[in-house]
């Protein structure tokens, strides 16, 4: 009586029409992200280098490095699919439906030795399901790869440092201040400072949600920054219920400039560099 390894080899192009079916049959098959022939391609590579590599020997060893090759096209497949947003569920059942396409193969080929199948669809069941561990372990790292950039990418644009006049920055900060948000803060403004030889930089906190003690230590450690940079640091969104919150807390912004908004951080700034701003009469135009 043949073995599964054997019997795979026998019937590999049988195991891929399978299992093809199988995914294509499921309801939660997402031809929106990935196309048939795309869906094909990956299904007959793995196929082939999975009935390749196994033995009699490597079956009941999960762990055998014959399988190397196999879970390097998993990784590469988890990963992918991490970026191209599918989900945990949708990439299990990638491994999962092959794994009712070897039972039934087997089952068609062993029916007549139930002791046989019993023994070979067990050992058929371990191997798969590490292989579907490993998938979604790599999934996992790949979805934590694609926030990872995704929170530098929005961490980069929530923080955009403006050149309002010459001389004079203005970052407008939106959401949370923590320590790593500050830390980009504090990069991207002394940054600008440096290529723009800025006096005057404007911290405007409108967008911050709420102020407590750690996040007023940390607008004064980025106005220390800006200090040791030779620039004066001017913080502007300061709503009465911030302004509040700051003296319950008895946090000491004496020595810093604070202002209402960004217009009068904006106007405090011209003064100090002794700008003026003058609206232009307007010349009627000749008959």
């Amino acid at each position: 009586m043949p073995q599964a390894a054997e019997v795979f080899k026998n019937k590999q192009s049988v195991i891929l029409e399978l299992w093809m079916k199988n995914q294509l049959s499921d309801i939660g098959l997402r031809d929106d992200l990935m196309s048939n022939e795309d869906l094909r391609v990956q299904s007959e590579e793995l196929v082939d280098v999975l009935v390749s590599n196994l033995t009699e020997a490597n079956l009941n060893d999960p762990q055998s490095m014959d399988f190397e090759p196999v879970l390097e096209i998993l990784a590469g497949i988890s990963v992918s699919r991490a970026k191209q947003g599918f989900s945990p569920r949708e990439t299990g059942a990638f491994v999962f439906s092959l794994k009712e396409a070897l039972f039934e193969v087997l089952q068609n080929e062993l029916q007549n030795d139930v002791a046989t199948l019993y023994e070979q669809t067990l050992k058929i069941s371990r191997l798969v399901d590490n292989f579907s561990t490993v998938t979604f372990e790599t999934f996992i790292r790949g979805r934590e790869e694609v926030i990872l950039r995704q929170t530098d990418e929005i961490a980069e644009i929530s923080t955009p440092v403006i050149r309002v006049w010459d001389g004079i920055l203005a970052l407008p900060i939106i959401g949370t201040l923590d320590s790593a948000r500050t830390q980009v803060v504090m990069e991207s403004l002394l940054q600008e400072i440096v290529e723009t030889s800025s006096s005057i930089a404007i911290l405007d906190i409108s967008g911050v949600p709420a102020v407590d003690s750690l996040v007023a230590q940390h607008l004064i450690k980025a106005v220390s920054a800006t200090r040791l940079m030779g620039a004066e640091c001017i913080i502007s969104g300061i709503r009465p219920e911030i302004a509040q919150t700051i003296v319950h807390l008895g946090i000491d912004l004496s020595n810093i400039v604070t202002k209402a908004s960004l217009a009068s951080a904006l106007k405090f700034a011209f003064n100090t560099m002794r700008l003026e701003v003058r609206k232009k009469a307007g010349v009627s135009a000749e008959k």
